[in-house]
């Protein structure tokens, strides 16, 4: 399975992604899962996957094969965040509908291209899509419902970048801990608004130091929280 997580906030944007893939208990691999395209100070483009592999690998590399064709409109040429989507909508419909609906995927597409504000859209397997808002300013795809609390929560959209990845992280620590089928190491990217090439990108381990403390001291916290709580008292 999979756990991929997307942010669009007032100040830029949040991007986490596992990276196991589990087809069955003996055959547990890694795969990326979070895959960027830049140009220059011009555009960065975000793609995480989830789904069958076979599916979402073969739409990444048509569209990665798109942009040497000058000629059609390809993921560098594209003068807006809405075309790209419109782009990997029909690239992904076209592989599901060759290969077959029962080998679907689902994308998570968000970045910025010069001109625009950062944006950020789930495609679905259908190629139609949805835009992230002020109102709803994330989305998840994979296994999310176990990451889905911490962040319904604690994310608003004017959050800090820096809180809304300790939010994604908690979120994922929380997939972590409640499903096998989702795995390190993690792929991480912190996108400020109008930093283009300058984004920083991040491979995050199980023996990761920060991503290991904030795991302890938020499970320490809990169950500290947890011990707390007034003494159960039911009768009115």
């Amino acid at each position: 399975m999979t756990y991929c997580v997307a942010m669009r906030l007032s100040s830029g944007m949040i991007f986490v992604s596992d990276s196991r893939t589990n087809a069955g208990v003996d055959h547990i691999s890694s795969f990326r899962k979070l895959h960027v395209f830049q140009q220059d100070d011009e555009r960065t483009l975000v793609l995480q996957s989830a789904g069958n592999l076979a599916t979402t690998q073969s739409a990444l590399s048509l569209l990665r094969r798109g942009c040497e064709d000058c000629k059609k409109p390809n993921l560098m040429s594209c003068s807006n965040m809405y075309d790209v989507a419109l782009l990997v909508g029909e690239t992904l419909r076209s592989v599901i509908k060759r290969d077959g609906e029962e080998f679907g995927g689902t994308l998570l597409l968000g970045g910025q291209i010069k001109g625009e504000e950062p944006r950020l859209f789930q495609i679905y397997p259908q190629g139609n899509f949805i835009e992230a808002s002020t109102d709803t300013p994330y989305f998840q795809i994979g296994e999310s419902k176990y990451g889905k609390p911490i962040i319904d929560r604690v994310l608003r959209y004017d959050t800090p970048l820096d809180q809304a990845m300790q939010c994604a992280l908690i979120s994922m620590d929380s997939t972590l801990a409640s499903n096998i089928s989702v795995g390190l190491p993690l792929d991480v990217m912190i996108y400020p608004a109008d930093s283009f090439s300058t984004a920083q990108q991040y491979h995050i381990t199980e023996k990761h130091p920060y991503f290991s403390q904030i795991r302890q001291l938020w499970s320490s916290g809990l169950l500290s929280v947890f011990s707390q709580l007034p003494s159960l008292q039911l009768e009115e």
